[in-house]
C-alpha cells in the first residue's frame, strides 16, 4: 500500500530538533521518506544526537548547532545543506520557548519585565521564524515546492495569564505565516501553523512532576492528559506531505481540547 505521507526524498530542516516535539518530527520523516533532515538546536550535541538516531533509520542528517535568532548563522545553514542535499524542500519551525539563554527576570509579572527580558521569547519565536522563513523561500520558490509548518502555541491563539511577551511572539508568528501563505501559494508552496498546549517534553517535565499540579492543569483539558509529542509530529508530517497539498494558511490545534477553533 503507498504511503501517502511519503515526503519523496525531499530535504527537510527541523528547528528546535535537540529534543521534544523536534525530535519526533525529525524522526517521523526519517520514518517516511525524507531524502536528508538537517538537525538544528542551540546545543551542538543534542543536534549531533538525533542526526545519529536519524542515520541509523538510513536517512541522511546534518547536525546544525546555532540560534535561529541568528540571521547570518541560518542562512548559511541553509546555503550548506543547499549544497550537500538541494534544497530545502520542507521548514518546520518548531524551536520555540525562552530562547537558548533563559533568565529567572522573563518569569516576572509582565509589568515588571524590561525589554530585555521581552528579546529571549521575540527572538526565537517571532524572529526565528522570519529569519528561517526568508532563508528557504528563494530555493522553494525556484524549484516550485515548499512545505513550511511553523509550531505556535495556544499562548498565541488564545492567550494565557503571565505569558504576554511569548504569547505575542506566537500570535505574530502565525500572523506571519499567514501572510506567507496568501504570497507564495502560487509558487506551490503551502505555509501552516499547528498550536500546541501542555505537551509533555524535557523543557515542560517540571510541570508534570507535582501531582496535584498537574491534576489542576488537566483540568482544564477534554482529554484529560498531556500531549505527547508523537501527537505533535503526526499532525506536521501530514502537512509537510503532500496529502495536505490543498491546505495552506492556517492554524491547526492540536491540545487535548483545551480549546476549541471553528
Amino acid at each position: 500500500m503507498a504511503d501517502i505521507l511519503d515526503l519523496k526524498g525531499r530535504t527537510a530542516l527541523v528547528t528546535g530538533a535537540g529534543q521534544g516535539v523536534g525530535r519526533r518530527v525529525a524522526l517521523h520523516f526519517a520514518e517516511h521518506g525524507a531524502g536528508a533532515v538537517l538537525v538544528n538546536d542551540f546545543r551542538a550535541e543534542r543536534a549531533e544526537k538525533v542526526a545519529e538516531e536519524v542515520r541509523a533509520l538510513g536517512v541522511k542528517a546534518l547536525p546544525v548547532a546555532g540560534d535561529v535568532g541568528d540571521l547570518d548563522a541560518v542562512t548559511a545553514a541553509v546555503a550548506r545543506a543547499a549544497d550537500e542535499f538541494g534544497p530545502i524542500g520542507i521548514l518546520v519551525n518548531n524551536a520555540g520557548n525562552a530562547g537558548p539563554q533563559p533568565t529567572e527576570e522573563m518569569t516576572r509579572p509582565f509589568w515588571r519585565q524590561t525589554p530585555a527580558e521581552w528579546h529571549g521569547y521575540l527572538g526565537t519565536n517571532l524572529f526565528g521564524v522570519l529569519n528561517n522563513v526568508h532563508a528557504v523561500l528563494p530555493g522553494m520558490i525556484e524549484s516550485g515546492y515548499g512545505r513550511i509548518v511553523t509550531v505556535i502555541s495556544d499562548a498565541g491563539r488564545v492567550g494565557e495569564p503571565g505569558r504576554e511577551a511569548y504569547s505575542a511572539a506566537k500570535g505574530g508568528a502565525a500572523g506571519f505565516i499567514r501572510s506567507v501563505a496568501a504570497s507564495t501559494g502560487r509558487y506551490g508552496i503551502t505555509a501552516n501553523c499547528i498550536s500546541l498546549a501542555a505537551t509533555r517534553t524535557p523543557r515542560t517535565e517540571g510541570r508534570f512532576a507535582d501531582e496535584e499540579r498537574f491534576k489542576k492543569i488537566m483540568s482544564k483539558y477534554v482529554i484529560r492528559r498531556a500531549g505527547e509529542p508523537e501527537d505533535a509530529a503526526n499532525l506536521v508530517l501530514f502537512l509537510a506531505s503532500d496529502a495536505a497539498s490543498w491546505i495552506t494558511g492556517q492554524t491547526v490545534p492540536v491540545n487535548g481540547g483545551y480549546s476549541f477553533a471553528l
